[in-house]
């Protein structure tokens, strides 16, 4: 399913870090499109170095696609998964794209304060900071909980131990047939 893009936000974003713009420039009348299955956006840069709405039936000079996986680690801020996301076509206009992307920051405190005034909205934002802290954190500890609990509780994964001594194990063993393999030699002459 084709989608418009939402060109006032993605330009809003543009306007705050001007360098994006710039980066676009050179590759006005590009088109792009991102797949992220079922949707796709296709989106044309502009003479000023802004984002258009480009028509269905023109050919991309690049195509994004984003696996749900993959966009979900976007969201969470894994910048690692920029190395992961396959990009076919032009490739100076994919590094722009990607480059943007990953760089790219809306400043909503800058945006909340022309609404709510400057210390309101600098507190609002502190607190979302917090809350995401708080959150984050929590994921994290729950994540270990259950990693103690699945590794001391409930064996259903190895402990770190208990890998580096089935290694040292394997280690031991194939030396001891190396050795076993050398005396059968030496005997068999």
């Amino acid at each position: 399913m084709r989608i418009p893009i939402l060109a006032g936000p993605v330009n809003h974003l543009l306007r705050a870090n001007s360098w994006a713009r710039e980066r676009l420039l050179p590759h006005a009348g590009r088109v792009a499109r991102i797949d992220n299955a079922p949707f796709s956006v296709m989106m044309m840069v502009t003479a000023d170095g802004a984002i258009a709405d480009a028509a269905a039936d023109v050919v991309p000079d690049v195509v994004v696609r984003l696996s749900a996986g993959l966009m979900l680690r976007l969201m969470a801020g894994d910048a690692s998964v920029w190395h992961e996301v396959p990009v076919e076509g032009n490739p100076e206009f994919a590094a722009a794209i990607s480059h943007i992307a990953r760089h790219a920051r809306w400043d909503i405190e800058e945006d909340l304060s022309r609404m709510v005034g400057d210390v309101a909205a600098h507190r609002m934002v502190e607190t979302g900071r917090k809350i995401g802290t708080w959150s984050r954190q929590g994921a994290d500890n729950l994540a270990r909980s259950f990693a103690e609990y699945w590794t001391e509780e409930r064996p259903l994964i190895a402990s770190r131990g208990e890998i580096e001594q089935f290694v040292r194990e394997v280690d031991a063993l194939r030396d001891d047939l190396a050795r076993l393999e050398k005396r059968i030699e030496l005997r068999e002459r």
